[in-house]
């Protein structure tokens, strides 16, 4: 029998299986595409379907789908069987190449942001042979062969978050290549790659009390609700023990992982009381991407068989970490060498800090776009929290990269803080050791060694829409810096003297975003503000920045986005945020209404008869009154604003009630209660 680390893959049209059942020609032109980005040779395609279709079949499978990415924030798909009528009482089985490549889902009732009439159905997807197919089991066993694919419409428009994030990964190799070739790289036809490790981080309840709480249920998290007397004050669950119900949740979410060949690593408690936290070994974007929506899907779907429900919400509680996506990005040379990590030598170290530059650059220029790329409701809750990094975007780089900084801004690096003088070679940065700074938990995007952190993406959230805007403000940066050295070396300037000139010109003009303080206070608050660095706390305050001329300048020079794509993302998720705040005003005016207010009413009628606890039959009196004005005061809100207001204050009421209803009548479970696993 097969242990679960042998099991691994076995649910994946990997390159391995590819290999074995695909002739050589056919094997080394798709696994050209995959490698290069060439585009695939379609007499290729139906020898590809023939061969995926009896893997497939072979694993139990009758059905295929294109699984995508819509606008919704989660994935879809549509099954078609391999089955077709022999027109002689029984059937046979086919998959041609032209299924394989594309589908036709109906697109009208997808989010499309106007670039769609809901009157215009057709939409297309698209085989993303850069993403391995693989089996997905229903509970009942039953077998899908699911195909990763785009999805656009009739005429073209982007409808899914896969294809700009592809889009996005060509604009950077492209630059990438161009700026390898100019210091000496020149790997042919290989592109290079960005590189992802998602974070993930949930929380567990008991399913009994999830069906028992209307909130959960309907919008992700806890309308109501007053702190446990215990919660996280003693970081006692923070790596702690795991207890064995959720080591067997643990172990049996690893066994379905990996039979996908998503390479989950570490597994552990997190700072709250039913919160955990899974991350993976890194991999290329695009299929990371893939690998995080199966993860949160494969986590529901485990949760359930255990007798859990897995919340992913950013924060399902209050007063209590929430959950964030801690996106390690980083950049994987055509070299093969990922070229955030400090070299071995001058040469090595130099690119090193051109590109820790140029990321100055990217994220000073667009710390809007990356803010509006993680706006979402239920992140609001938990920006700026004790868990995650502000609303306000800096870079932490550790003080000896920013020391390096400010002696290249100087004039050149010749020291380094961990040592004395080096001989460089190149007057531009000494030899640097890995692992040479701390880390810094309240920075949105922090430097970790040979990687960038952005720490501001929701646990809800797909990685796509942080990393489409990451990978497209960076293939700008690097677009600037190559223009400007290609052009200095063309008029006889010596390279390195050039690039001195550069990077000291870029560093004095964005060095505002480096902060390695504590972003949490309020004097990091005030001091960028004095910087001019954006704080959009909200948000209504955040998506404006997809609307602005600089915006669609960007996405459309790197081919990205066209300006109706980018106005289309900017109405869904405007859409998408007042609808949701809209659910949470009508579901906390159905639990005040039908649940609170007769649970009141029943322990004061109670309690009036005991004269010695008639304060806390008058206490109850007044809070049912301000309960009852804040209903009122929900239900004529104009505006989302207004709810989001109105539904803080009715909160404050009862959960003021919660403490002194007694829990019998009390009718949500309490908070002590969900966080006990």
């Amino acid at each position: 029998m097969k242990n679960n680390i042998e099991a691994f893959g076995e649910n994946v049209f990997s390159l391995k299986v590819m290999e074995a059942r695909l002739s050589a020609p056919t094997f080394e032109k798709l696994k050209k595409t995959i490698d290069t980005g060439a585009a695939l040779d379609a007499s290729i395609a139906d020898e590809v379907a023939e061969a995926m279709k009896e893997w497939a079949m072979e694993k139990g499978a009758t059905h295929y789908t294109h699984w995508f990415q819509p606008l919704t924030g989660a994935t879809a798909e549509k099954h078609d069987s391999f089955i077709f009528p022999d027109f002689k009482g029984g059937v046979v089985t086919g998959f041609s190449g032209e299924e394989l490549i594309q589908g036709e889902p109906d697109a009208s009732s997808f989010p499309s942001g106007g670039l769609r009439a809901t009157f215009e159905a057709r939409g297309y997807t698209g085989w993303d042979p850069t993403s391995p197919a693989f089996i997905k089991y229903d509970g009942a066993g039953a077998a899908t062969l699911c195909i990763p694919t785009v999805f656009c419409g009739y005429n073209g428009e982007a409808l899914d978050k896969k294809t700009p994030l592809l889009r996005s990964m060509k604009a950077l190799s492209e630059q990438t290549v161009r700026l390898g070739k100019l210091f000496g790289i020149d790997c042919g036809d290989t592109m290079a790659k960005a590189t992802l490790g998602s974070e993930q981080e949930y929380f567990l309840i008991d399913a009994d009390l999830y069906d028992a709480r209307p909130d959960l249920q309907r919008t992700g998290r806890t309308l109501f609700g007053k702190p446990a007397s215990k919660h996280q004050q003693l970081d006692d669950h923070y790596f702690g023990a795991i207890k064995p119900r959720v080591a067997a949740f643990m172990a049996d979410l690893d066994k379905e992982l990996w039979k996908l060949s998503i390479p989950a690593k570490t597994r552990h408690n997190e700072v709250c009381p039913a919160q955990f936290e899974i991350a993976p070994v890194f991999q290329t974007l695009n299929i990371s991407v893939d690998h995080n929506m199966l993860t949160l899907e494969t986590l529901r779907t485990t949760a359930e068989k255990h007798g859990f429900v897995c919340l992913l919400h950013e924060k399902p509680f209050a007063g209590v970490n929430g959950s964030g996506k801690h996106n390690n990005w980083s950049i994987m040379g055509p070299d093969g060498k990922n070229w955030l990590s400090p070299g071995s030598n001058p040469h090595e170290n130099a690119k090193f800090m051109t590109i820790i530059v140029a990321l100055m650059k990217a994220v000073d220029t667009h710390a809007d776009l990356l803010r509006a790329s993680v706006a979402t409701a239920g992140n609001d809750h938990r920006l700026g929290a004790n868990e995650a990094p502000p609303a306000v975007v800096s870079i932490f780089l550790g003080d000896q990269l920013t020391d390096i900084v400010e002696q290249i801004e100087a004039g050149g690096a010749k020291s380094s803080k961990d040592g004395g003088l080096i001989a460089l070679g190149v007057d531009l940065l000494p030899k640097l050791p890995r692992g040479n700074t701390d880390r810094n938990r309240t920075s949105p995007f922090a430097f970790t060694g040979n990687r960038f952190e952005f720490r501001a993406v929701g646990s809800n959230q797909s990685p796509a829409g942080a990393n489409v805007v990451l990978n497209t403000i960076v293939a700008e940066a690097f677009d600037y810096v190559c223009t400007k050295l290609e052009s200095a070396v063309a008029e006889g300037k010596e390279f390195n003297a050039a690039l001195q000139d550069v990077l000291a010109e870029i560093i004095k003009e964005h060095k505002r975003i480096l902060f390695n303080g504590d972003g949490y206070t309020d004097a990091w608050l005030e001091e960028a503000a004095s910087r001019g660095l954006p704080n959009m706390v909200t948000t209504p305050d955040a998506l404006p920045a997809l609307q602005t001329q600089k915006a669609k300048d960007l996405f459309a020079k790197y081919g990205v986005l066209s300006n109706e794509e980018l106005e289309s993302r900017f109405n869904i998720y405007e859409e998408v945020y007042e609808t949701l705040i809209g659910i949470e005003a009508a579901t906390a005016l159905d639990i005040a209404k039908s649940m609170i207010i007769p649970a009141v009413v029943t322990a004061i009628n109670e309690y009036s008869s005991v004269p010695a606890v008639a304060g806390i039959t008058a206490e109850m009196s007044s809070l049912l009154e301000k309960t009852v004005a804040g209903i009122t005061a929900l239900e004529k809100a104009e505006s989302t604003e207004d709810e989001v207001v109105a539904m803080g204050e009715l909160r404050a009421s009862v959960d003021a009630l919660e403490a002194i209803v007694p829990a019998d009548i009390w009718p949500l479970p309490s908070y002590a209660e969900l966080l006990l696993v």
